[in-house]
């Protein structure tokens, strides 16, 4: 096993790929922090210089989340859009082994995209902070560990997203799909029933990183009736809805015939 998560992460490592993601991530974290950041205090926001208006621009980083599993359905299912997945079985027969590295291996990896995302949008807010002359009005313990936080729902996202890609295989269909349901769904199921929200995937994982129900950037807008999960409930549910759809896969898709 230790033989195959090497390769895989030498994989992710080589491919130009990962690297544009993680850009791609940051900068548009960067710039949702500065439109919160600039527009705190404007309507019903809560200014900068408060913790719920300092919270709210640390935890805009839901573009992490979404491209995190995009991350990891790409490690999968480039596999065989490349048809490069004969040749890893040839290597390696036991297809699960194989499933099992890749998964770890982006996990790993996924945890860059949350704890770069958080790094990027915190900068931007106490820069913003310090411009305006304010305290920080958080300690500096909360916002480590809604950085750690913010690293471990990518972590488990991008393991999400290597078991989609797995089940799937199409990767312009599982990378269409995740935007549709990040986007879209989860918005639409949390506001049509408010008490399923706390239990979608994306928000859940929102939660982690500190951020309140709906408060990723975009996604299920939450609601005063209903409060989110607890920190390990949240990573819970991520990482045992990620098994589900691995448990599946592998029982399905990953048994396929790949010529």
């Amino acid at each position: 096993m230790s033989r195959l998560l090497r390769v895989e992460l030498l994989k992710i490592r080589s491919t130009r790929l990962t690297y544009g993601l993680l850009a791609t991530a940051t900068g548009l974290t960067a710039l949702l922090a500065v439109l919160r950041a600039a527009t705190a205090g404007n309507g019903n926001t809560q200014p900068i210089s408060t913790g719920t208006g300092l919270t709210r621009v640390l935890t805009v980083i839901g573009f992490a989340f979404v491209i995190s599993i995009v991350f990891g359905a790409t490690v999968s299912s480039g596999e065989f859009r490349h048809s490069t997945a004969t040749v890893t079985y040839l290597a390696f027969p036991d297809r699960v082994r194989v499933l099992i590295a890749k998964l770890f291996a982006a996990a790993g990896v996924g945890l860059a995209f949350g704890a770069l995302g958080f790094a990027t949008s915190t900068a931007i807010a106490l820069v913003f902070v310090a411009a305006k002359g304010y305290h920080i009005a958080l300690s500096a313990g909360t916002i480590i560990g809604d950085g750690a936080g913010a690293a471990l729902a990518t972590g488990l996202l991008a393991a999400l997203g290597v078991a989609l890609g797995t089940l799937i295989r199409a990767q312009l269909g599982v990378v269409i799909g995740v935007f549709i349901w990040t986007v879209f769904a989860e918005s639409i199921l949390g506001g049509v029933i408010n008490q399923l929200g706390p239990y979608l995937p994306f928000t859940a994982a929102t939660t982690l990183a500190g951020a309140k129900l709906g408060g990723g950037g975009f996604g299920y807008g939450g609601s005063s009736t209903v409060t989110p999960l607890p920190f390990i409930a949240a990573a819970a549910l991520i990482a045992a809805l990620a098994m589900v759809v691995l448990t599946i896969a592998s029982r399905t898709s990953l048994r396929a015939d790949i010529t």
